[in-house]
């Protein structure tokens, strides 16, 4: 069974949907959409799969965890330990998912707090931003990612790069979102 389930799961991630039962059968070479049914059930049951309110196969919460295998030194080696626990790496990220989503950094006024050119932020619609939180604002006709700073009444966005200088709105300043984590892929 575990080799069916690596085929399904190597089309979720190709075709970034579930396969039909049809295609179910072509991936397993079986005979029968009844078998295909039995080995879905058997997936269910095991918590590999799970269905939608309208009955279509879904990933189940365990399908897109990763092995989390406990701490690594930044600084001198240490033993590591055994497999401690699963994580999902959506809800790692994401805490409203309804209000969230991922924009791609370009420029680096942000680069002295580790976010680069290329980097993907995760940024989730907040009612109240606080001083100091890194948002996404629209400011005098423009939108930018900065802290968002407030002192003695006003706001303004500072950036994390010693080259670039506050800015202070003119006109308006709307935070739309506040970012929550940063992505990089080496």
């Amino acid at each position: 069974m575990s080799d069916y389930k690596d085929k399904i799961i190597a089309f979720y991630q190709e075709n970034k949907r579930m396969p039909a039962y049809s295609e179910i059968m072509t991936l397993t070479g079986f005979k029968s959409k009844n078998a295909v049914f039995k080995l879905v059930n058997n997936l269910i049951e095991e918590g590999v799969l799970s269905k939608d309110s309208k009955g279509y196969l879904i990933p189940s919460r365990s399908f897109e965890e990763i092995p989390l295998l406990g701490l690594v030194e930044a600084g001198f080696p240490t033993m590591s330990d055994a497999l401690t626990d699963t994580i999902s790496l959506d809800d790692y990220l994401i805490g409203d998912k309804s209000a969230s989503y991922v924009l791609e950094v370009k420029g680096d006024s942000m680069i002295d707090e580790g976010i680069r050119e290329g980097d993907l932020v995760v940024a989730e619609r907040k009612k109240e931003p606080k001083d100091g939180d890194i948002v996404i604002a629209y400011v005098d006709g423009g939108w930018t990612m900065k802290f968002l700073r407030k002192k003695s009444g006003k706001t303004w966005l500072e950036p994390a790069n010693k080259n670039f200088k506050p800015i202070y709105p003119k006109e308006e300043l709307k935070v739309a979102a506040v970012v929550k984590g940063v992505i990089r892929k080496y």
